[in-house]
């Protein structure tokens, strides 16, 4: 089965975290993958949609692409709760001192 090219583009994207379009596209037609440019910015676009990417325009003609890097956020309460669980269970075996 063959992968995606928009797997293939991201997988790109995200090795280097941040690059220019030209620079992207140069890549990708050294490995052997040719796009129109408007499936190439089609892609672009559906990726940055997903959140996956960031596009910015930085001259008229060159746009810097850069990973979305995504903070997971914990939830303190429920990180007393996991601790709590975890001394009950713990504390359930006999002869278990700490």
């Amino acid at each position: 089965m063959a992968i995606p090219i928009r797997n293939t583009v991201f997988d790109k994207i995200n090795e280097v975290n941040a690059l220019t379009d030209v620079e992207l596209f140069k890549i990708l037609v050294k490995e052997g993958y040719v796009l129109p440019e408007d499936k190439f910015n089609k892609i672009l676009l559906d990726l940055e949609i997903l959140g996956l990417i960031t596009v910015v325009w930085i001259t008229k003609d060159e746009r810097r692409i850069e990973v979305v890097v995504v903070e997971k956020e914990t939830d303190k309460v429920e990180e007393q709760n996991k601790e709590a669980m975890e001394k009950d269970y713990e504390a359930s075996f006999p002869g278990f001192e700490k």
